[in-house]
């Protein structure tokens, strides 16, 4: 019987597998039962979805679970019951042997883009590659890790010419629409990270080493140089962000862009009819066919405008010092 003191320093995940490890050895789960999913341990034992996944994936890697395509963990035929058993890897279940780490975040990526960030799911990945729920575990460690690797391929899909543009703002130019092109085609990226906790991935410093670049040598002391490259990439994800909002919030609605309008349109009239606001009133009455936000218009706009203010910075070497 295991010591009270240590079955409590155990970690929750460890207690959890040994539970279910005598239940398969006292004969309470049978070879082929299936076992607790990873939601019915959360409930059970009170803890996080996580801590559950890992539970399973100890008692897969020591041989005493196995999974199985459209049935889920089930009990292992022949459970280990020696420590040499417990050593031996599990078999590859049918339809596995071709799964790589590629295929995965790839797959992941695909759901993002057609989706949405909040309708993947290590099970939905499993479950568009043909694969057990648990398979892609054995290439990461759960959701976060793969975002992670979705958003580092993804900023990796485009790169920049050996030899840059002449200036720093073809340079400047080049390296924002790049960007933009990425969140463009991967809307998801935007809702990441805030400019506060950036996320430290390679491809993605791939596009700072460029806009750093163009910034250098121009006599800015490194604060500002940084300030201004942050600055021109909030430019993009502040806009990008919009491209995935729009998308969840027509998805969580029901309405597009312009039906919303149109369902509070009496809304705006209240609004103009209130005589509080003629500047917005007298703009807004000069849409005949009303408003249409192009995000790539802004885009492109914010960006010339935003150069246009930088390059006196950039070209006297830094803002004017009084």
């Amino acid at each position: 019987m295991t010591n009270t003191t240590e079955a409590k320093d155990e970690p929750p995940y460890l207690r959890i597998a040994r539970e279910i490890r005598r239940r398969v050895e006292e004969g309470e789960l049978a070879p082929g039962e299936r076992v607790p999913s990873t939601r019915g341990i959360a409930r059970e034992w009170g803890v996080a979805l996580a801590t559950a996944t890992k539970a399973l994936t100890h008692l897969r890697l020591e041989g005493t679970v196995e999974t199985k395509p459209r049935v889920g963990t089930v009990v292992a035929a022949a459970p280990g019951t020696t420590s040499r058993a417990r050593r031996t890897p599990p078999s590859v279940q049918p339809g596995e042997q071709e799964l790589t780490l590629d295929r995965i975040v790839r797959t992941a990526i695909d759901i993002a883009d057609t989706e949405g960030l909040q309708a993947l799911s290590m099970r939905g990945v499993a479950a568009r590659l043909g694969v057990a729920a648990m398979s892609p575990y054995r290439y990461v460690t759960g959701k976060d890790d793969l975002i992670l690797l979705m958003a580092d391929t993804a900023f990796g899909e485009q790169t920049y010419p050996a030899t840059p543009p002449d200036g720093w703002r073809a340079r400047l130019e080049l390296g924002a629409r790049t960007l933009w092109s990425l969140h463009r085609l991967h809307p998801w990226l935007a809702q990441l990270s805030s400019l506060t906790r950036p996320l430290l991935l390679p491809n993605l410093l791939v596009h700072g080493e460029w806009s750093l670049s163009a910034l250098d040598g121009h006599g800015l002391d490194t604060t500002e140089l940084f300030d201004l490259h942050v600055l021109l990439f909030s430019h993009v994800q502040g806009l990008a962000v919009h491209l995935e909002r729009e998308a969840q919030a027509e998805a969580a609605t029901g309405q597009s862009e312009d039906q919303w309008m149109d369902s509070r349109a009496h809304t705006l009239q209240d609004l103009i009819d209130s005589g509080r606001f003629p500047t917005f009133t007298k703009v807004v009455g000069s849409f005949h066919d009303g408003y249409d936000l192009r995000l790539d218009a802004l885009f492109e706009r914010g960006l010339e405008a935003l150069l246009d203010g930088l390059a006196p910075v950039i070209e006297s070497g830094g803002r004017p010092r009084g």
